[in-house]
């Protein structure tokens, strides 16, 4: 079975070996796991191969790329994709994950431009404390964004904590 992890925690009581508690997604199934290691146990490592690709486009639950230079066109299931999918635009670069010649994971850039579709109507003299609202942009995603935001504004989105960063 081929793991990624997502996150872990190393804790180290007083007395005894460190463990680490990590949780993991299955590349190939996209179902996630929790599991503990003691200090000291092993794990096999895995070849993995990286290229570049551009997105293309959704087909139900398959999301094509094109590869920049074979040009082929590999698809890849949502529930492998996970949450990285709602930050996908067609023509983005991403670097695609191939483990023994099949696709399985994307790695976003840091940061991306979405552009707002839908925006809740701010509410006039509420800017004591740097009130939030709901947007919704053109890939689905939810933001949390400052008050004047407003739809049709293109906004930059962090990918690794799908936080607002600025307006664009």
């Amino acid at each position: 079975m081929l793991f990624k992890v997502i996150e872990y925690s190393h804790n180290k009581s007083g007395r005894g070996n460190a463990s680490i508690r990590i949780k993991a997604r299955n590349m190939l199934t996209g179902s996630n796991i929790e599991k503990t290691f003691q200090s000291g146990d092993r794990v096999q490592d895995v070849r993995l191969d990286f290229h570049t690709v551009s997105y293309l486009y959704r087909d139900g639950d398959l999301y094509y790329f094109m590869d920049s230079e074979t040009f082929e066109q590999p698809g890849i299931r949502g529930d492998v994709l996970g949450d990285d999918a709602l930050y996908l635009k067609e023509g983005m670069e991403v670097k695609l994950t191939y483990y023994k010649g099949e696709p399985l994971a994307i790695e976003l850039p840091t940061s991306v431009e979405l552009k707002v579709l839908e925006a809740e109507v701010a509410v006039r003299g509420d800017t004591a404390t740097g009130v939030t609202k709901k947007v919704k942009t053109e890939s689905g995603l939810e933001v949390q964004c400052p008050n004047f935001v407003k739809t049709g504004d293109v906004i930059r989105v962090d990918t690794r904590t799908g936080e607002y960063v600025t307006r664009v």
